[in-house]
């Protein structure tokens, strides 16, 4: 038997694991010592052969006579490091739990596990229950959990061991020392890392790494710079720090020349230096410093990288170029799980369902197992176009994979459901969870929020805070979107006062005063705004000039918006569409010729509907799908019944300036209409149908969608750009939001009449009146209602100096307009700028 153990070790030792294996399964009754066991388990280690380490598992449990595997540590403990390097952590954890007596040893070995399978806070837990034993921690133990602290940003737990290290032998220890810097620098808590950096006896190039990085991380890049300089001694490692922290803080060229004096100084860039820059190119969109840190990666000789390679094809799809990313993980050497993620999410950001889907079913025919952010990826593909059927499916191979047990991937089926309008099948698997997070509760909120049940999502944001778990500003955000669109003026505001804003949150405010109403109040609200609005705030704006009718602040916001982001076809659509409201089609002429002139293109409208797991997508007026002839006449046939319950086409909302007859032609082919007599014609009477449309929902499409849920007897669920509309029995969940706004502005413009009456006189003194108004008069008259559009003399009222004061405030400049027009009204701040030109 030695020799059968020298064969196997000779074996291992020349990496010929799978001859080895056979040997060993072929041989009767083999003695085999445990140590020859630990070895060929390290060469699965090695070849990250998890098969074959299954294998050697099994025929340790029911081949070994001379030895139990429940005594003899070690190699548990080899067996753990096994399954957690080959990528089974269920495995690992499986083999750990049937230990009698787990040591020191087998506690770092499983809690690092868990650490680098991206799982800090079960490590954290299994720390905990370390604690509880009678097995001491020792200074690998800390440079084990310190980094799940750090990588959470978990500052009060990472503070605790901080105070347990404190109270032991290990404060003298540079490893445990260097790890706690890194914790605090990672949780930005500088000031804690910098007074233990100052007061390291002998500090060595890891200390200097950490707190560099720290600084660089926390965007103060002046003092990580200057620190670097003092380095006695540098690494790569501190280059890329340095290069990471540019990066990070947005200073791309900058990073570039750091690697540019990195190679200068004799120091070559590793697979890091491109892995720390790479992801900042793909949060920014930054193609063209991308494709030039691609050229880098080529020339240094690591495109054979898998991370980079993964890196890589995250950035050109996000950045849009969606067919180079596919280009490259066809060329990757070898295909990882997260090459498969990345190009999966990469198909499902840009709403390319088809073949998200189609990469999913290849990977499923390869060795490589699906993980939660796989599917995570591929559910996020199923909600661009509402792929219920598909999403159901894949809900089951989450199942059968033995990963419903995993957050992220609950979390991503809750948000499918809820986006596929399924929000009852939402709500009971979020019920069913048993460990939430801030995702899941934000999750399930928004979904409320995006169909429009707002005290629905109130009560259980109310509900998330008595859990224990704390909300982030993206949980805010939702609360005050579902505000927004519920109405709920008073309770948005009484939220907002308890937060520390951002922008999406001062953005959501503008949009819940907007939609209910208040303009006067929604343009003060951005006027005190402490931080300069971006275009998202004043879009939010603009909508509610819309819905308002109300062109004189609406050409106003125009203006802004069109500075602040010259490309974005939606401002110039949306002004269009307020022109062509009222009628003025010279308005919506000359917009038509800015877009033209500036080569600046319609977004065109889309709707998606599923049958049969095959998503059929319509454009309007679309006469390209097999069953057109059929989906025309249904329409046709549904229109003289729609007429005949008393629906009138708004021709107002064709936005064109034709006959009459052609507009009611026109609302006929909008895509979702198209959809829904696809659904009618393709499903079983009384199914519900489903379209996502990636527009709003023009008025006349809603009430003639109101309509034909009665006559068709089911219900029609359309989810748009803002939100879930339920069509049945010919009411929609919505309630018919902007009709009631509608009705708000016509009382209002009732009221104005009388305080418009005073300056009415003869047409002369009328006009004369309004020429010498102050434009905040005319501004608050404008908000209160009054169409400005019929005043003849609209653009002497001095648009121009609101444009200015605006436009100054825009580009940040610090002068006594911009500081009048923040802490005090437009009316001071106008008031400025006219004695500026006296």
């Amino acid at each position: 038997m030695a020799r059968l153990e020298l064969k196997l070790k000779a074996l291992c030792s020349e990496g010929r694991l799978k001859e080895a294996i056979h040997i060993l399964l072929t041989t009767h009754n083999p003695h085999v010592e445990p140590r020859t066991y630990i070895q060929l388990l390290q060469t699965c280690i090695v070849k990250n052969a998890l098969s074959e380490g299954k294998q050697i598992h099994l025929h340790i449990n029911h081949n070994t006579t001379d030895f139990k595997l429940s005594t003899h540590t070690s190699l548990q403990c080899k067996l753990i490091s096994m399954y957690d390097k080959c990528g089974s952590l269920e495995d690992a954890r499986t083999v750990f739990d049937d230990m009698s007596e787990p040591n020191l040893s087998s506690w770092n070995t499983i809690v690092g596990a868990y650490r680098r399978h991206g799982l800090p806070r079960e490590a954290l837990k299994l720390f905990y229950q370390m604690q509880r034993t009678s097995v001491k921690p020792d200074s690998f133990t800390f440079s084990s959990i310190l980094p799940a602290c750090a990588s959470t940003e978990a500052l009060e737990p990472g503070m605790e061991i901080h105070r347990t290290i404190m109270e032991s032998t290990f404060l003298s220890d540079a490893v445990v020392v260097n790890a706690v810097i890194d914790m605090y620098a990672k949780c930005g808590s500088m000031k804690k890392a910098r007074q233990l950096f100052d007061k390291m006896p002998q500090r060595n190039v890891v200390s200097w790494n950490a707190i560099v990085f720290g600084y660089a991380h926390n965007g103060v890049i002046d003092e990580a710079w200057r620190l670097f300089q003092e380095m006695p001694q540098r690494n790569v490692i501190s280059w890329n720090a340095v290069v990471a922290g540019y990066a990070h803080n947005g200073l791309l060229e900058k990073a570039l020349e750091v690697i540019n004096q990195m190679q200068l100084d004799g120091i070559k860039p590793n697979s890091a230096t491109f892995a720390g820059i790479l992801p900042a190119c793909t949060q920014m969109g930054a193609l063209e410093q991308g494709v030039e840190i691609h050229r880098r990666i080529r020339e240094n000789g690591f495109l054979s990288d898998v991370v980079l390679g993964n890196t890589l094809i995250a950035m050109y799809a996000k950045c849009g170029s969606i067919q180079k990313a596919r280009e490259l993980f066809d060329q990757l050497p070898q295909q990882d799980v997260v090459s498969w993620n990345a190009i999966i999410a990469g198909y499902a950001q840009h709403g390319l369902v088809e073949n998200a889907l189609e990469i999913f079913s290849q990977m499923q025919g390869t060795d490589i197992q699906s993980d939660q952010f796989t599917f995570s990826s591929i559910l996020s593909a199923c909600t661009k176009t509402g792929s219920l059927e598909w999403g159901m499916e894949i809900h089951q191979r989450i199942i059968g994979s033995g990963l419903f047990s995993e957050v992220v991937a609950v979390n991503a089926l809750i948000d499918m459901y809820a986006k596929c309008g399924r929000i009852k099948k939402a709500r009971r698997l979020f019920d069913k969870m048993h460990d939430r997070n801030v995702v899941s509760w934000t999750t399930m909120i928004a979904g409320y929020a995006l169909h429009g049940y707002g005290w629905d999502a109130l009560k259980l944001f109310e509900l998330m805070k008595h859990s224990g778990t704390n909300p982030n500003h993206v949980s805010f955000v939702c609360v005050l979107y579902a505000c927004s669109h519920a109405g709920l003026v008073e309770e948005g505001c009484k939220y907002f006062c308890h937060i520390t804003p951002k922008m999406d949150h001062y953005a959501c405010m503008v949009d819940l005063l907007g939609r209910a109403g208040h303009l006067e109040e929604a343009l003060n609200f951005i006027i005190k705004m402490p931080i300069i609005p971006d275009e998202v705030v004043w879009m939010c704006l603009f909508a509610a000039c819309r819905s308002r009718k109300n062109i004189w602040l609406g050409e106003f916001v125009a203006t802004l918006v069109f500075e602040l982001d010259p490309k974005c076809a939606s401002p110039y659509i949306l002004l269009s569409n307020i022109y062509a409201d009222v009628g003025r089609w010279d308005g919506v002429q000359k917009v038509r010729k800015m877009m033209k002139d500036k080569g600046i293109k319609k977004v065109p409208g889309f709707s998606w509907i599923e049958v049969h797991k095959m998503v059929h997508t319509f454009c309007v007026g679309d006469r390209s799908h097999p069953q057109t002839q059929g989906i025309y006449a249904m329409l046709e046939n549904l229109s003289w019944e729609v007429k005949a319950a008393g629906y009138i086409p708004n021709t107002r909302l064709a936005l064109n300036n034709v006959e009459e007859l052609e507009k009611k032609l026109f609302l006929h082919p909008h895509s979702e209409m198209l959809a829904i007599a696809f659904g009618l014609l393709n499903t079983p009477p009384g199914t519900t149908i489903r379209v996502v449309k990636n527009l709003r929902v023009c008025g006349d499409c809603h009430t003639a969608t109101k309509i034909m849920s009665k006559i068709v007897a089911r219900e029609i669920v359309v989810r748009d750009a803002n939100r879930f509309h339920h069509f049945e029995q010919g009411e929609c969940s919505c309630g018919d939001y902007w009709k009631s706004q509608q009705r708000w502005t016509e009382k209002l413009k009732e009221a104005a009449k009388e305080r418009r009456g005073k300056f009415e006189g003869n047409g002369k003194l009328h006009s004369k009146r309004y020429m010498h108004m102050s434009l905040c008069q005319a501004l608050k008259l404008s908000i209160c209602g009054i169409n400005c559009e019929s005043f003849s003399q609209r653009k002497k009222l001095r648009l121009e100096n609101t444009t200015i004061v605006l436009s100054g405030l825009m580009r940040g400049r610090k002068n006594n307009l911009a500081k009048a027009f923040h802490k005090s009204s437009l009316k001071e701040a106008i008031l400025l700028q006219n004695r500026s030109k006296i």
